[in-house]
């Protein structure tokens, strides 16, 4: 065995899995360990958040902890790795473990022949190899030996050999920069590959940021630094700034705050925007009487089979709707834009809309349709708990067909609620209010609740989806035919 394989199978990198369907990125979001403390085979490291949830990632590694790669608060994409252990510390020192293929590849220049890459950097080339002498830039003095060996040195792991002091170059040394201005570095700015990719990510040439790391060595505080300017341009003054400043205006801008786009509110951002723009919506609207049904609530909450077990008005609507969908399946379909196909569903997996305190998520109920009205109510009270808990899976909100949204808890009355992507049907549960309605020929205080159902036309005309909606609002007038259509 090479002492490169060994250092491989000792230094283990751990790098962000795919925690959900076909996700691509997640945020770190807290480290549950630093440099130096021990870990064990799955315990939990570190705590990220995907476009669909928050979710604790246990490491499959024992030993201690080499590097944190990134820090809280970095996105970071599927198949990075986040963080090195070294699984056998007791074996002495060792080589560091070779930097990932990620972080490597965002340094654009290939690294020369025969060096080694290390865990941040890469060593030192050869004795034998001759390294080609850059050309400095005209007015700008070249790097001093004694510095290039510092940082060599410390990419190495190593302490950097004394040297004498420089000694001034001959050229003319160009003017001092104001502090914190930016400079361009002589030759090739020096900086880790990890730097170099934020850099890149952000945007920023390296060569016109002002090192302050030892030795010229540009910093992530450094980059950050540059880009700040950029990514706030409200801040600048301005024509704006002036007329604010004017006799019977308002200073809007201090009085404004910026918030990253990011996790949940992202992904929801860009699902409901693919749905709007891809999936032709009809919403239809059906006013109810809901009497029968919350008499119907009260009653389940004092029997034995439901003890226990959260009962509500929603869980009958979810009930009356699995019933109006067994009724009409053709709704429960998919529209596979790729096949050009009409995927049918054999089951529901019912999605309940929950408010979090990281936005709006969707976990559904697999194969509702399957289950007994307190299977459903177990489930159901499961689902909101989790979801308010911010725990809820990635798995759980994959796969929905149909789904709720409970705007009525709101005091709204009702709204044209957007499809989630992939799905043929949502409804939308408004207030129950006390109103007058005619009862049996007479004008009675009733019940009343308005539905809204929006559907995706390709897959559901207006006929069936209108049938949908009346059984929907039958079962809810007169409960007793969950048990007659059911």
């Amino acid at each position: 065995m090479t002492a490169s394989t060994a250092n491989a199978q000792r230094f283990r990198e751990f790098k962000m899995p795919d925690v959900g369907e076909g996700l691509t990125e997640a945020e770190i979001l807290k480290w549950y360990v630093q440099p130096g403390d021990t870990v064990t085979d799955g315990q939990v490291v570190c705590e990220v958040e995907t476009a669909k949830a928050a979710v604790e990632l246990p490491i499959p590694y024992t030993g201690v902890v080499h590097e944190l790669r990134f820090g809280e608060g970095v996105t970071v994409d599927v198949g990075t790795a986040i963080i090195a252990v070294d699984t056998d510390p007791g074996a002495g020192p060792a080589e560091a473990p070779a930097a990932a293929p990620q972080e490597a590849a965002a340094d654009e220049e290939a690294e020369p022949q025969g060096r080694q890459a290390v865990l941040v950097g890469y060593g030192a080339a050869p004795s034998s190899t001759k390294r080609r002498a850059r050309k400095p830039q005209p007015g700008v003095p070249a790097q001093p030996e004694p510095a290039k060996a510092a940082l060599q040195a410390e990419l190495n792991g190593r302490t950097a050999p004394e040297a004498p002091a420089p000694v001034a170059p001959a050229v003319q040394p160009a003017p001092a920069a104001p502090a914190g201005s930016a400079v361009p570095a002589a030759g090739r700015p020096l900086a880790k590959p990890p730097v170099r990719k934020l850099a890149k990510d952000l945007g920023i040439d390296l060569a016109t940021i002002l090192p302050t790391g030892p030795d010229g060595i540009i910093t992530r505080e450094d980059v950050h630094a540059a880009a700040t300017p950029a990514v706030a341009p409200a801040e600048a003054p301005g024509p704006v700034a002036v007329a604010a400043a004017e006799p019977g205006t308002v200073d809007t801008a201090a009085r404004e705050r910026r918030v990253p786009v990011k996790g949940v509110r992202k992904a929801t951002a860009q699902a409901m925007v693919a749905s709007a723009f891809t999936a032709p919506h009809v919403t239809e609207f059906i006013t109810v009487d809901v009497t029968r049904t919350m008499k119907l609530v009260q009653e389940l909450k004092q029997d034995p089979d439901m003890a226990g077990l959260r009962v509500n008005p929603l869980l009958l609507v979810a009930k009356a709707f699995l019933v109006a969908l067994k009724r009409h399946p053709e709704v429960n379909a998919a529209w596979d834009e790729a096949n050009q196909e009409i995927v049918y569903k054999d089951y529901v997996n019912l999605g309940i809309a929950a408010a979090t305190p990281r936005g709006l998520i969707v976990p559904n109920i697999k194969d509702a349709g399957a289950k007994t009205l307190p299977q459903l109510a177990s489930e159901l009270g499961d689902l909101v708990a989790t979801a308010r808990e911010g725990k809820t899976s990635p798995a759980a909100m994959a796969g929905g067909t149909v789904t709720i949204t409970n705007v009525g808890v709101f005091g709204v009355d009702t709204g044209t609620p957007i499809l989630n992507p992939g799905e043929s049907a949502i409804l939308a549960f408004g207030a129950v209010k006390l109103q007058p309605w005619v009862h049996k020929g007479k004008v009675k205080a009733r019940q009343v609740t308005t539905l809204a159902l929006s559907f995706d036309h390709r897959l559901v005309d207006g006929e069936l989806g209108s049938k949908l909606l009346a059984d929907v609002a039958a079962v809810l007038e007169r409960p007793k035919r969950l048990i007659t259509w059911g």
